[in-house]
């Protein structure tokens, strides 16, 4: 089975992909079909991810799945959340995943409460009009270290120190992180669900 993937973003591709790999179906990045990228205009993860799977279902007329995930800092009242993304434009620098964890280190300087939690959800339609959307839900809660350590990973891995480990997403192997991560878990769960109702 093919699943367009609503997103172009590399690095969730590969791990979706590898984390799809026993339901036997191929992830397609949007951009390769000529996708436009969807609006979020929303504030809840599961609202954004809705509308990025049908965006993609409906330009290309295949099953879609789109994963909207955040960080959410309880300092900050839950935020950045939907906007983590965009998070170091708020504060003059240009999108990236660099400038996001700066941002944040410098915003949380003087912060003590440095928990935070990484929250993944996988929205997955058959078309675009799909009445019964499946969505799994993972979340992931730890510390926002002081300083970047590691170099797997993307995104905020480098600063998400997990108590379990001892140690930020980034310097777990790739294998455990995927197993243990906000996107593993929702995607753990996203399988079970394809399973359940599409495939069954």
């Amino acid at each position: 089975m093919k699943i367009v993937l609503a997103s172009n973003n590399q690095g969730k591709l590969a791990e979706l992909q590898a984390m799809l790999t026993p339901l036997g179906c191929t992830l397609l990045p949007q951009g390769s079909l000529g996708v436009p990228e969807s609006p979020e205009p929303y504030r809840t993860f599961v609202e954004n991810a809705l509308a990025k799977a049908r965006n993609a279902a409906k330009h290309t007329g295949l099953p879609a799945l789109a994963d909207d995930a955040g960080l959410c800092v309880d300092a900050f009242g839950g935020l950045p959340g939907v906007d983590t993304a965009y998070y170091a434009t708020q504060f003059g620098y240009a999108k990236s995943d660099d400038n996001n964890v700066l941002a944040l280190l410098e915003q949380m300087q003087n912060i003590d409460n440095r928990r935070a939690a990484l929250v993944s959800t996988l929205v997955a339609v058959r078309n675009a009009d799909d009445p019964e959307p499946l969505i799994a839900v993972g979340r992931v809660v730890g510390e926002i270290a002081r300083a970047p350590v590691g170099s797997n990973g993307f995104g905020f891995d480098p600063v998400m120190w997990i108590p379990e480990f001892g140690q930020t997403f980034a310097q777990l192997p790739v294998e455990v992180k995927n197993a243990n991560s906000h996107r593993g878990r929702s995607a753990l769960r996203m399988v079970m669900l394809i399973r359940e109702n599409w495939l069954a």
